[in-house]
């Protein structure tokens, strides 16, 4: 059982003795939201595991448990946006900010579901007018370096992107 369940399912027995059905379906929902966040994530990462969520599972479990259950379960998995529009948005998103490590990532899984090389660029262009020329110009360095990790990597198995 994970941390959030079993928060959950200590909440469920609370709303039970005070006569509220309600959390038992919290309880089956965090599991839902679990399996959720999980099927973005290998629909994302080419069927592997995402490793930087997978490294913060081992020190800090509730934040990678939150991460995938609200993050990707709840938000990523929500109607009204294809897996396309939400990688393009995010990597806008977190370049704009300066998250560029964060960027790379969604960066990757971009280029894992069919977003090219130039609309990604386009994006860094797109974003000197909100967040300003040196956040584009850090973005740019760390595209150019996953499309050279790419390439590199063109005849290794896919699934190892962060």
């Amino acid at each position: 059982m994970t941390f959030l369940s079993s928060i959950s399912l200590a909440g469920a027995t609370i709303a039970l003795s005070l006569g509220g059905p309600a959390a038992v379906a919290v309880a089956e929902t965090t599991e839902r939201r679990l399996q959720r966040g999980e099927t973005v994530i290998r629909d994302l990462n080419l069927g592997a595991p995402q490793p930087t969520l997978e490294r913060m599972r081992q020190e800090f479990p509730f934040l990678a448990e939150a991460t995938q259950a609200y993050a990707l379960g709840d938000v990523w998995s929500r109607p009204g946006l294809d897996n396309r529009t939400r990688q393009i948005a995010a990597v806008a998103a977190f370049a704009a900010m300066g998250e560029t490590a964060f960027m790379k990532i969604h960066a990757q899984y971009a280029l894992n579901i069919g977003v090219s090389e130039d609309e990604l660029k386009e994006v860094v262009y797109m974003i000197t007018v909100p967040a300003g020329f040196p956040r584009a110009i850090a973005a740019s360095q760390v595209l150019s370096d996953l499309f050279a990790e790419r390439t590199a990597s063109a005849g290794q198995p896919a699934g190892d992107g962060e």
